[in-house]
């Protein structure tokens, strides 16, 4: 196992920059996941921690070596890639141990690797078979097996689930869960699918335009986001945004909803601290509420229902609220219709108040 340390890391392209001096620590032994959207930078770190791309500034420390000039094959870290790159001619066996072939381990030892990952992957009766003749669960597997062999310090993951449909993405979601709580390796993963990413992370880092926004647990993530794109990249469905200012009213400071007669109360400190009286009130579609009863201090809305989506458990309700498009829950067993207005509840302490200048979070209410 290793920590790895990336500090003021740079990469550019030309005259353009992709990485812009990100700072980031990994403990060892821990699953941290890189999400962010395309071109945010994500997979361009990766590969310059394995050494595939190289770096315009700064350091990258595996285990308190200083690698930046160290070749791939010499940092002792394993890479799956999104496209599985294993071998259509060779046998599974002969793909889990291709990493060996050039090692100096006896061929008993080989053997014995190969079958060990093999049945700790789920593939011992598959040993024999090609590519081909694999789904794609198992091909992903197989692209597993071939870095795990090697017993690396640390695995990279350049977005491996992507091409999976979804049974086969949860699946595997939870394969590489169990194997890491298994195995104890450090992992860098990087996805932008924000629910990989809340699932299976100890710390999710979010990335924006090669710039690192956040860093934290999921939970810390999605309770305290601390800007608007982190707020609405982390949680799905995405956070609602109200468009409001702020404005005196019976002596205290309140956020009123733009075309609404809607308002909620901010603390003096932290209206101070905005950049302008144009705010957004954020609240998320759990949080907002169908049907509950107003207890003290909840915030209410009303809007015409839109469309409806029954999941099951809960229905998100779809509404159009003075003009702006919001996003509700409801119980599974409540199904409004669409055209009819109703009421959604959120209890003090689930709203967010943000900077529209700065996009920054202020405060919650």
């Amino acid at each position: 196992m290793a920590n790895i340390a990336l500090n003021g890391l740079v990469k550019k392209y030309g005259s353009t920059t992709a990485v812009h001096g990100i700072d980031l620590q990994v403990k060892d032994g821990e699953f941290v996941v890189l999400v962010g959207p395309s071109g945010c930078g994500k997979s361009t770190t990766l590969r310059m921690i394995a050494g595939l791309e190289d770096i315009s500034g700064g350091t990258i420390t595996i285990d308190g070596r200083v690698v930046n000039e160290a070749e791939p094959k010499d940092r002792n870290i394993a890479m799956v890639f999104q496209n599985y790159a294993i071998y259509p001619h060779m046998s599974v066996a002969q793909n889990i141990g291709f990493g060996l072939y050039t090692s100096k381990l006896p061929e008993h030892e080989k053997k014995k690797r190969i079958e060990e990952t093999a049945k700790i992957l789920g593939l011992e009766k598959l040993l024999d078979r090609r590519p081909s003749q694999l789904s794609g669960g198992q091909r992903q597997r197989v692209a597993i097996g071939r870095a795990m062999v090697r017993n690396p310090a640390a695995f990279l993951f350049d977005e491996p689930l992507s091409n999976l449909d979804a049974q086969l993405r949860t699946q595997m979601r939870l394969e590489i869960k169990k194997l890491h709580q298994r195995l104890g390796t450090t992992i860098v993963f990087v996805t932008h699918d924000q629910v990989e990413a809340m699932t299976m992370a100890d710390r999710i880092v979010v990335m924006r335009d090669g710039h690192i926004l956040q860093v934290g647990t999921p939970m810390e993530l999605y309770e305290n986001p601390q800007d608007i794109f982190t707020a609405r990249f982390i949680g799905s469905p995405t956070m609602n945004l109200l468009p409001a200012h702020l404005a005196e009213k019976a002596g205290r400071t309140v956020a009123e909803i733009d075309g609404l007669e809607a308002s909620v109360a901010v603390p003096a400190d932290y209206a101070k601290a905005a950049s302008g009286s144009e705010v957004f009130v954020g609240v998320r579609p759990h949080d907002l509420v169908v049907g509950a009863e107003a207890g003290e201090g909840s915030f209410a809305l009303s809007g015409a229902v839109s469309v409806v989506e029954p999941l099951g458990p809960e229905t998100l309700v779809h509404l159009d609220v003075g003009g702006t498009s919001i996003i509700a829950s409801a119980p599974g067993k409540v199904i409004p219709q669409a055209g009819q207005r109703v009421t959604v509840h959120a209890t003090p302490g689930s709203l967010y108040l943000f900077d529209k200048k700065t996009e920054r979070a202020l405060c919650r209410l």
